[in-house]
């Protein structure tokens, strides 16, 4: 298949959702607390299916197991990454993920979760929660017991275009008024350190899952550095945010035409901002604001025109040798 695969978005409920989705994406969401897109999903708490065309219909889990070749015979059990859409009404629990290691013992097989965030939209004077000051998991401790939650946690100030990378064991939490686009490895493990004490619908306190998060947290915190990359072509720039053990994220801003040549097993797509047409040998793919797609193996090289704002990603296999990236952005350069 020598085309996009566009897939349906579904959505999550959350104590802390609003109608962002709705309004920025038009969005058909369940309710004005919806949290959520799960935009390129083949978890099981939340698995996509296809749009349109052929395999409209298809789960997108049922296509990594019975369509091998469009991932190129990614060497996983699973679909590896997750593409979603947050937002942040209200502040998120303070939370940590565990690494595939842990998650694999003590979730039943689950994947860690190591994940990124590109910030779409936010308050002007929003923040997020991003590590801790504790220097020793008993310091940790004590500070938690203690409620001791403004020196222990640390904030920073974000804004529309920032990108963090958040590997597993990483303390964090988005808070209110944010908007933001999020790669993942394809887990749902989350957890919960610290929730303001809030209460559900049916007026109980959320569970905090403490002692496992006392056992996966980096102590002391020691943020990761990235250094985005940007390649300015005549037609737009691409930025290479990241490029990790288990993903590369990238944004790709076509102002007028890019050519692209893809060398990864196959790539993710999620359109946060304008409009434009993918072309392949096979034809012309509209794409507007809000959609999602995949780029199946087979679709080496492929044309974007118009206005539009893309981030991409791509599995990496841990542990492994990264796929080139740059050299591809190399050659869009050129263009």
């Amino acid at each position: 298949m020598k085309q996009p695969i566009f897939l349906e978005p579904l959505f999550q409920e959350r104590i802390w959702g609003g109608s962002k989705l709705s309004k920025t994406y038009g969005y058909q969401i369940p309710s004005n607390q919806t949290g959520e897109c799960w935009a390129i999903s083949a978890h099981s708490n939340g698995p996509s299916v296809v749009r349109s065309g052929e395999l409209k219909g298809r789960s997108l889990a049922k296509l990594w197991e019975e369509y091998p070749d469009l991932f190129g015979h990614f060497e996983s059990d699973r679909f590896p990454l997750l593409t979603k859409i947050l937002d942040a009404n209200d502040d998120l629990s303070v939370q940590v993920h565990p690494n595939d290691e842990y998650a694999n013992e003590y979730e039943y097989g689950e994947l860690g979760k190591t994940e990124c965030w590109y910030i779409i939209d936010c308050n002007e004077d929003a923040e997020m929660i991003f590590g801790h000051h504790a220097q020793s998991k008993e310091e940790f401790i004590h500070m938690v017991k203690q409620s001791h939650w403004d020196d222990l946690l640390q904030r920073v100030k974000i804004k529309p275009g920032d990108f963090f990378y958040v590997p597993s064991g990483t303390i964090h939490a988005l808070c209110k008024g944010t908007l933001v686009l999020e790669t993942q490895q394809s887990s749902d493990t989350t957890y919960r350190v610290y929730d303001y004490n809030r209460r559900d619908n049916e007026g109980n306190l959320r569970e905090l899952h403490l002692e496992k998060a006392i056992e996966v947290i980096n102590v002391p915190h020691k943020a990761t550095e990235i250094h985005p990359a940007l390649a300015q072509t005549s037609g737009g720039s691409i930025t290479t945010f990241v490029e990790e053990d288990y993903f590369t994220v990238y944004k790709w801003h076509v102002q007028t035409t890019m050519e692209f040549i893809q060398d990864a097993h196959f790539m993710l797509g999620s359109v946060i901002e304008g409009q434009g047409s993918l072309y392949t040998e096979e034809g012309e793919f509209a794409l507007q604001k809000g959609d999602h797609f995949i780029l199946p193996n087979e679709l080496s090289s492929f044309k974007i025109k118009g206005n539009v704002q893309i981030i991409a990603s791509h599995p990496n296999y841990k542990g492994g040798q990264h796929h080139d990236m740059g050299s591809t952005a190399k050659q869009m350069a050129n263009v």
